[in-house]
């Protein structure tokens, strides 16, 4: 039976690494995949999903505006397909959350959503907030604070290192910008403890 996964964590958990593995096991068996990335999400080169670790392969883009459910139905035309894959999840708008559902609940689909939980304010992103109201399955993959313990959180840098605590939701970096962390020291860095 198909179903919505939302495997989230902070940044540097190898969430792309797990994608790109996932959708490697389905087309080593013979499978159609269907691989989605956020368009504002350049940072390697538009339309790859990459790891940190060097994996990486094409995928089709979304923009805020994107239907996904009717992407993800023309392509479904064309050829069967056995799963979508979608890394950066959190860019998603509630709607195209609640797309992605109706591939799973009515094209029997499954969906698999790679993101990041919450913002460098420790809120939550859009997507994220939808897919951890309405996912069947939520998984946390594991990143590690600086101390050694698990981190959740994710502090956003300037150019001269200096946590930034106000600011537009959405600023694409990599570790030069964000650093993961635990609450403990997220909420030292911010200076909330």
């Amino acid at each position: 039976m198909a179903q919505l996964y939302f495997y989230y964590s902070a940044m540097n958990a190898g969430k792309s690494t797990s994608l790109l593995q996932s959708a490697h096991n389905y087309t080593e068996q013979g499978m159609s995949v269907l691989l989605f990335t956020a368009a504002i999400d350049e940072r390697v080169q538009k339309g790859v999903i990459a790891s940190r670790i060097g994996l990486q392969a094409e995928a089709s883009i979304f923009e805020h505006n994107t239907d996904l459910f009717v992407q993800v139905s023309k392509d479904h035309a064309r050829r069967k397909l056995h799963c979508v894959f979608v890394d950066e999840a959190q860019f998603l708008s509630r709607e195209q959350v609640d797309q992605l559902a109706k591939v799973v609940d009515t094209l029997h689909i499954p969906v698999l959503c790679y993101g990041i939980r919450s913002d460098f304010q420790g809120e939550l992103f859009p997507g994220s907030k939808r897919l951890l109201n309405i996912a069947d399955k939520l998984t946390e993959l594991k990143a590690v604070c600086h101390c050694g313990r698990k981190a959740t959180m994710v502090v956003r840098r300037d150019g001269q290192g200096q946590v930034v605590k106000a600011g537009e939701q959405v600023v694409i970096g990599g570790n030069d910008s964000y650093e993961s962390m635990c609450r403990n020291h997220f909420f030292k860095a911010v200076d909330t403890y």
